[in-house]
């Protein structure tokens, strides 16, 4: 039964406008472009942000010119934030199609159907699973509860909008001028080799006596933060420790392991420095050939500790939702009031049936094996089923920006590459049959805690769960037809698996696929990070995952996301001894978030849409009188810096000392 003592802002008994064109198709619009940003995101820095919460903003914003409900405004959020879902499950995987080498390239039918099939399954799962879990009383819902806050909010007055807006032109400006394929004036970091002293190593005999002595060289590669906004963001974003961490992997990874293996190969590669080979080139090069394996074992363990960690919420995630199944069937019959009325059940198994059968039709397609393609496609039914019930459980648990969405995909992929194994499927269909379960159960996955997350702030706010469900799926499919375009865009420009779009969750999953499957992998290199991770849990060391992504990514990259988190650091320094209420302090983190998020997709949308000008044969540095491999000027990267550190510092404090002014009570506060 509902709970009727539950009170949402909108009563049940009033109609209000609430699924129309307009708040459809500003959600369809924003869908494509917040997934599109997430989708540069991910590919460069192998990780998305939540677009719940500027997506939210900007439907208030621009339906408050169109004299829109808060109802349409939830309907237009809920529909806008499927296409980061979609995206963070299309570039954990789709690449991979392309880095393991099964596919010469992006093919978009496939590519597209793989994520409409998710979205779309993902989006039927978690409306089975709604009721119990927006009920349940133990779930704190910490990110909804947020959001729903800033919504009230945003009905007394300006909604924030204008940071979200000022910082993504200020994101897009600083785009323009960095970006290889853009004007390229400023210079994103500096990188040089260090190059250490003669070291003499003595080998001894059994009794101790020195049988030769050895003189080697060695060397460090040096390199500077990433002038980004979209990294700067990222990591104000996720925070000081969390910046900290994927920083220790760049650390490990470069400064750490890089060393060793120079010092130890260094008389094996003289001759390419003599033949015009730099350092900074040999470095990368066996950085990608030693390092990048290392990190792929340490991913590996690192994810399945994650789900260890959570283990006895996934039991009771899949407990749940296996029980809530059957509430929903006898439910179904009963008189229910508007804000707890779904999608009918019978036609949501009948759609999740078809679906089913078409995906053994597409794994047939990639096979050409029947009886592959049938235990292919119920292998992806039961994990989807089991990984969306987990997913919808943890954000309720902890918000969807901790959804292991990575972790629950590697688990798919490993069982349905021992099952192609096992029934002899090897080869290039048996890696691609293993990729399309992973694709699907990944975006699954991705689709179902987000929604989820949005289901509950729609409880509050008091909307109708069969129209945001079906808006859901509007969204889905809108965003699936679009979203592998700027992937192919992306790796025609700068090449997914380069240093520009390293994807590191995509290599992860082409390289365990193609070493399961097809016995291509660096087994001694991926074991020792296997026991590196190892290490890192024994002596307890927060998420060896963050850990390992970090020693894959460009040492630029996370050292960039180091410096938001410092921001942020410093931040909640400088509000800690003024803040005096929860008011002040929802300012402070509010605005940093908006200002924060608009920089991440200003950068990201100008990046697809320079790597576009790439495809079309437009050179911005030959119109503007640029040399073609001129890098810009580093010095101009100093500036953003302070700029953008000006920027995330001051306007926080700002508004945290407009709340202070103002004798507004708590749940009336506006973010200018």
């Amino acid at each position: 039964m509902a709970d009727h003592k539950f009170k949402p802002y909108v009563p049940p008994e009033i109609e209000m406008k609430e699924l129309t064109f307009k708040s459809l198709s500003l959600g369809v619009i924003l869908a494509m472009i917040l997934g599109s940003a997430n989708v540069y995101l991910g590919l460069k820095a192998g990780m998305t942000v939540a677009a719940t919460f500027p997506a939210a903003v900007i439907a208030m914003a621009v339906l408050r010119v169109f004299k829109g409900t808060i109802l349409e405004e939830n309907i237009a959020r809920t529909t806008a934030s499927v296409g980061e879902a979609l995206a963070a499950g299309a570039i954990f995987t789709i690449p991979a199609f392309v880095m393991s080498g099964v596919w010469s390239e992006f093919n978009y039918w496939e590519s597209t159907l793989l994520m409409l099939v998710g979205g779309v399954l993902g989006v039927l799962l978690i409306t089975l699973l709604r009721k119990t879990l927006v009920q349940d009383a133990t779930l704190p819902f910490p990110e909804s509860q947020a959001c729903t806050e800033i919504v009230k909010a945003g009905q007394g007055g300006k909604s924030g909008a204008k940071y979200v807006v000022a910082t993504l032109g200020l994101g897009s400006l600083i785009e323009i001028f960095k970006n290889p394929n853009g004007i390229t004036v400023i210079k994103d970091s500096v990188r040089g080799f260090w190059q250490f002293g003669v070291s003499k190593i003595n080998l001894l005999n059994s009794s101790g006596d020195v049988i030769t002595s050895i003189k080697q060289k060695g060397g460090m590669v040096v390199e500077s933060p990433a002038a980004s906004p979209a990294f700067l963001g990222v990591g104000y974003i996720i925070g000081f420790r969390l910046s900290a961490i994927t920083f220790s992997g760049g650390i490990f990874g470069w400064v750490f392991l890089m060393p060793i293996v120079i010092f130890l190969m260094y008389n094996n590669v003289i001759d390419f420095t003599a033949g015009g080979q730099h350092w900074t080139q040999i470095a990368k090069a066996a950085y990608d050939a030693t390092v990048k394996p290392v990190a792929v074992g340490g991913m590996l363990v690192g994810a399945f500790y994650t789900l260890f960690q959570m283990r006895n919420s996934l039991m009771e995630g899949i407990g749940k939702g296996i029980k809530d199944i059957g509430k929903a069937k006898d439910k179904n019959g009963e008189k229910v009031i508007r804000t707890e009325k779904d999608l009918p059940f019978g036609s949501i198994l009948i759609a999740v049936g078809v679906l089913i059968f078409a995906m053994i039709i597409v794994y047939n397609i990639f096979t050409h094996n029947i009886g592959v393609s049938i235990l292919s496609a119920v292998v992806m039914a039961v994990a989807a089923l089991v990984f969306a019930a987990v997913a919808g459980y943890l954000v309720g648990l902890i918000g969807s920006s901790s959804n292991p969405i990575s972790g629950l995909t590697l688990s798919t992929l490993l069982i349905a590459a021992i099952l192609m194994v096992l029934v002899g499927m090897k080869g290039d269909p048996g890696v691609t049959a293993a990729l399309a379960v992973a694709s699907v159960v990944c975006v699954v996955a991705g689709v179902s805690g987000d929604m989820m997350q949005d289901l509950k702030i729609g409880q509050m706010l008091g909307g109708t769960p069969w129209k945001m469900e079906l808006g859901e799926l509007i969204g889905v499919v809108f965003a699936s037809l679009i979203l592998i375009y700027p992937i192919i865009l992306l790796n025609n420009a700068n090449g997914i698996g380069s240093d520009a779009l390293p994807a590191p969750q995509a290599g992860l999953m082409a390289m365990i696929s193609k070493g399961i499957i097809g016995g291509e992998m660096a087994w001694p290199l991926v074991i020792a990070g296997m026991f590196f991770a190892l290490g890192l849990i024994l002596i307890k060391a927060p998420s060896p995952m963050l850990i390992a992504v970090g020693m894959y990514l460009p040492f630029n990259t996370t050292f960039a996301i180091f410096v938001g988190g410092l921001i942020k650091y410093t931040v909640d320094k400088m509000a800690e001894k003024k803040i005096k209420s929860d008011a002040e302090r929802e300012a402070v983190n509010n605005t940093g978030l908006l200002l924060a998020s608009g920089l991440v997709a200003g950068e990201a949308l100008i990046g697809i849409i320079l790597a576009a000008f790439v495809g079309a044969g437009i050179n911005l540095k030959a119109v503007f009188g640029l040399a073609s491999d001129f890098e810009g000027f580093w010095t101009l990267g100093i500036v953003v810096f302070i700029i953008l550190g000006y920027v995330l510092i001051k306007y926080p404090l700002k508004e945290m000392m407009n709340v202070k002014k103002n004798t507004i009570p708590t749940d009336k506060i506006n973010l200018k």
